[in-house]
């Protein structure tokens, strides 16, 4: 809801935009208004046009701009209704043939102009106009739905509002049904400014207040961490420097970040042993210390390495810049790149591998870049990380204390990958199945290895020699650990090696396909279970068996492991974050299984308490966030089973509670929705399914409101509540913000 300020400082907008675009007339046509309001090209941008346009003429002027637009801003809910009800309310089969011209682009025959003149409005709505306009709402909402449902949803809101059965709707019926939706009418007090510019491209963050306790809270183990990293660096500093003090002030800082550098290092190998981390959390020690976050300290002490190098390459050069000038035999150059007895390093080659180490450490930062590693360059990335190998190498030839630091993680990290070559080139996986979905996802089925286990969440490294024979790309699982026969990834095509994974699998005839033959028996189950999820089992061009070459390495732990053993945990995944969620939405549902009983006398079925040492959630509620509708295809035929399994298990559904959002639709507060939002909950009611996806839940539009869904949470007080989200950066920082609100903890998937 815009202030007052704020609804005239717009109509003084308006009115600038308005004299910018008028021509020596004063009067702007459909073209110019939308332009003069920015809003879309629309069937909604003509009706305002037509209805602000009084006299008819085809144009308006800056006194019938403003007039229409006052009323809207300053007027009371009743005048807003009316309005409503006259954009609604047009001929209906000239509507009807101006909706079959836009969508055949003929629109040059039908004339906004002529629509308003030759057939006014008639002061009620039938069917046919109610339709069309629905059919606009759909389409501006970017909802594809066949014209029966377009015909159902026509039917159910005339029905409902067509309370004398006249065959039409007058303003008083809209009025009486329109009370029916409290939050409706609500959205009428909102100002003509919301109503008519454009939305936001996204939603922004507030910026966290760090100084809250409820802040401090949720990152107390970070921070400690943090503060205790900072410390010891600080005392290694001081330490190295003490010693030599007497050696001049440039060899002291030089020493002092070398120290540093010996133990930051080796640690930059300990937050990447990742089989290491993921032991750990399931000890008590993963709530002490920020194991989630291991990427990003990963991250943070390369900048530290690099920055330490800087300093100390460039205190070493000003020492011997010094020397130099006092000798006056040697120059510079001659210190830097010549092996001198007593210089350090290994035959005093000390100058030389620092420089190759300053030079290899900055190529390994400018190539570790959001930029280069998002823009489809991963592989650019990969092998310049790569040269950790000649880093380590060159750090014990140059430092001679270095070993010792590195020791016990450096045997640690060879082991670990040494461990990871073995399971990978052990005996290969097949690629069994594989379904490609909408928005250029592929869903690939995977051969599950033997005694390969893994926690609901988890994810592991991919390797298909027939992309690419050197690249590994993480993955989280979205099958559950109770599915014992495969392993399911659903994989969004953003960068290089997915897209060329979703054009692979596009090919009409694969090179690998069917490797080796199929046993019937098992084809035949394959067929059976793609039926019961809703999917065509048919060899066709999105989906296909067959017998592909790759390799895995994991399984590693996440942040979601914490789940099971919350009170209250929150799920939201924003597009393809769903995937670790989904694993975890069906392993709930199997444990409801192992728990369900049955009484052998009256066949009473009941599901026992689903508190134990493994899982002590009381209620689960699951946030997706999708752009536009065919996004939800990717899993929707797994959340119907799990809704209807639910309703078998626990009829009251209180436990699992689903919430789904599309950002592309209208939402509620936008006037142009309220008739389609009003059709999509009178036939949901009516046919106990949402028309968006065919769930139970029904589909909110726009992004939700998070101090509504969260205050709604913590009403419900069902014990401590965890927030986990998977998704992008700039959502994180938002949900974020709200859990440190409402004191919730937050975790976020980090790879």
């Amino acid at each position: 809801t815009m202030s007052a300020a704020e609804d005239a400082e717009w109509l003084r907008w308006v009115t600038k935009q308005f004299g910018s675009i008028a021509g020596e007339d004063k009067e702007i046509d459909l073209e110019e208004f939308k332009t003069a309001l920015q809003v879309k090209e629309s069937f909604f941008a003509e009706r305002f046009f037509t209805l602000f346009d009084a006299d008819g003429s085809g144009t308006i002027s800056l006194e019938e701009l403003l007039k229409a637009l006052s009323l809207l801003v300053h007027g009371n809910e009743m005048d807003k209704l009316r309005f409503l009800f006259q954009v609604y309310d047009v001929d209906g089969k000239m509507m009807k043939h101006r909706f079959i011209c836009l969508f055949l682009n003929k629109v040059a025959i039908c004339k906004a102009a002529q629509l308003s003149s030759e057939h006014p409005s008639s002061g009620s709505i039938d069917p046919d106009e109610l339709r069309v306009v629905l059919g606009w709402c759909l389409r501006e909402s970017a909802i594809a739905l066949p014209e029966e449902r377009l015909g159902d949803l026509t039917l159910a809101l005339f029905e409902a509002a067509d309370k004398d059965h006249s065959g039409s709707i007058t303003f008083e019926e809209l009025r009486e049904e329109l009370e029916g939706f409290p939050e409706v009418l609500e959205n009428l007090t909102i100002s003509a400014a919301s109503w008519l510019k454009p939305p936001p491209p996204a939603e922004r963050s507030c910026r966290p207040r760090y100084l809250t306790r409820a802040y401090w809270h949720n990152h107390r183990s970070k921070l400690a961490f943090l503060g205790g990293y900072a410390g010891l660096n600080l005392l290694l500093f001081t330490l190295a420097a003490l010693r030599h003090v007497g050696l001049g002030r440039w060899l002291v800082v030089a020493r002092g970040c070398g120290q540093c550098l010996n133990f930051n290092c080796a640690f930059l190998a300990v937050l990447m042993l990742r089989r290491c981390l993921t032991w750990l959390r399931a000890t008590p020690i993963a709530k002490v210390l920020p194991l989630d976050q291991h990427v990003v300290f990963h991250q943070l002490v390369g900048y530290v390495v690099l920055t330490l190098a800087a300093v100390h390459t460039g205190a070493h050069i000003a020492n011997f810049s010094r020397l130099a000038r006092q000798d006056g035999r040697h120059a510079l150059a001659e210190y830097l790149l010549s092996a001198r007895p007593g210089v350090g390093g290994l035959g005093g080659t000390a100058s030389q591998t620092g420089l190759v180490l300053q030079g290899l450490l900055a190529a390994m930062l400018a190539f570790s870049s959001p930029c280069v590693r998002r823009s489809g360059h991963f592989e650019v990335f990969y092998w310049t990380h790569l040269s950790y190998i000649s880093v380590w190498t060159l750090l014990i030839l140059h430092g001679p204390h270095f070993w010792k630091w590195f020791a016990v993680p450096g045997c640690l990290f060879v082991l670990e990958k040494v461990v990871g070559l073995v399971w990978r080139r052990a005996g290969g996986l097949r690629i069994v199945e594989v379904n490609l979905l909408p928005s250029k996802v592929t869903h690939l089925v995977i051969e599950r290895p033997q005694f390969f286990h893994y926690k609901p969440g988890d994810y592991i490294y991919l390797n298909i020699p027939a992309i690419a024979t050197y690249e590994w790309h993480p993955f989280t699982i979205s099958s559950a650990p109770e599915q014992q026969e495969t392993l399911w990834l659903h994989i969004r095509s953003l960068g290089q090696w997915t897209n060329k994974l979703y054009e692979y699998f596009q090919q009409p005839k694969l090179p690998s396909l069917e490797l080796k033959p199929l046993s019937r028996s098992l084809r035949e189950k394959r067929c059976r279970r793609w039926e019961q999820v809703g999917v065509s089992s048919g060899l066709g061009e999105t989906h296909r068996f067959c017998s592909i070459k790759c390799y895995i390495d994991g399984p590693y732990g996440t942040p979601t492991r914490r789940i099971f053993t919350s009170e209250h945990a929150v799920l939201i995944g924003a597009g393809i974050g769903i995937t670790p969620f989904a694993s975890i939405l069906q392993s709930i549902m199997y444990r409801y299984r192992r728990r369900k009983q049955r009484c052998p006398s009256c066949h009473y079925s009941w599901c026992e308490d689903l508190q134990d040492e493994e899982m002590t959630l009381r209620k689960v509620d699951f946030i997706w966030i999708n752009r536009d509708q065919k996004n939800f295809e990717w899993f929707v035929s797994l959340l119907t089973k799990l809704e209807m399994e639910q309703a078998e298990q626990e009829p009251e559904g209180r436990f699992l509670e689903m919430h789904m959002y599309m950002t592309s639709a209208l939402s509620k507060n936008d006037m142009k929705a309220i008739g389609l939002q009003m059709a999509l909950d009178l036939l949901a009611a009516k046919e106990q399914r949402d028309s968006i996806t065919g769930l139970q839940t029904r589909t909110q539009p726009g992004r939700p409101d998070w101090s509504k869904v969260f205050g709604k949470v913590a009403e419900e007080k069902r014990g401590k509540v965890q927030v986990f989200f998977c998704g992008s950066p700039s959502l994180a920082k938002v949900i974020r913000a709200h859990c440190e609100r409402f004191g919730f903890r937050f975790f976020k998937e980090n790879f």
